[in-house]
């Protein structure tokens, strides 16, 4: 069986709760189509996180990685289309506030995802959930791990797929922060494990 490395976010910002923690914990050991999923939490750090995500690529040895963030604002569930050498953005939690900083000098200025998110968004829509691709994963630590995941790809693993996807709020978020769309917990997971089957339907053809 193929390995899946599923990385979700420690809570940050304004948003007390993070829906990716959730998601992330609950699918960990499972089975997805051809994928056995190995879910980790990535803390947000400039400083730490990217070495974090390195560090479970290199004990997991993934044959994929989709990270997930909160978008909080957005209403639709949002695989990204590229990632952007730039740190830029708030403060962390650790209060590291950075500005026009590339992630990594040598690096290309962009890179685009390599998972099959048109697939994905079509799938989505054919199950009823909201969701288009996004052309714009920000310059916080979002970008920045997806970056670094497609990146190591470019470098390391020509075959190991990499991308990223930004879920809305859920609605336990909602309620904590009275002023953000949100979906139901039980939508986000199911949209989730539509994106990693389609991964695995693509992976076969």
């Amino acid at each position: 069986m193929k390995k899946l490395l599923l990385t979700g976010f420690e809570p940050f910002l304004q948003f007390k709760i993070n829906p990716t923690m959730k998601i992330a914990s609950e699918l960990n050991g499972q089975s997805i189509g051809d994928y056995g999923i190995h879910s980790e939490i990535l803390p947000v750090d400039f400083r730490i996180a990217g070495r974090k995500l390195l560090s479970y690529i290199e004990k997991y040895k993934p044959d994929a990685v989709i990270s997930l963030g909160l978008a909080g604002g957005r209403y639709k569930i949002t695989p990204e289309r590229i990632a952007i050498n730039i740190n830029d953005g708030e403060s962390d939690n650790s209060g590291n506030k950075l500005e026009d900083e590339r992630i990594i000098d040598e690096g290309e200025d962009g890179y685009f995802t390599t998972l099959p998110i048109r697939n994905m968004i079509n799938s989505l829509h054919s199950s009823g959930l909201p969701a288009e691709i996004s052309n714009s994963a920000g310059t916080y630590l979002c970008n920045h791990v997806m970056y670094q995941a497609l990146h190591y790809a470019k470098k390391q693993d020509a075959d190991m797929k990499a991308g990223f996807i930004h879920i809305p709020a859920s609605h336990e978020l909602a309620l904590v922060h009275g002023k953000i769309p949100s979906m139901s917990h039980e939508d986000l997971l199911k949209g989730i494990r539509i994106c990693i089957e389609v991964l695995s339907e693509d992976e076969r053809s």
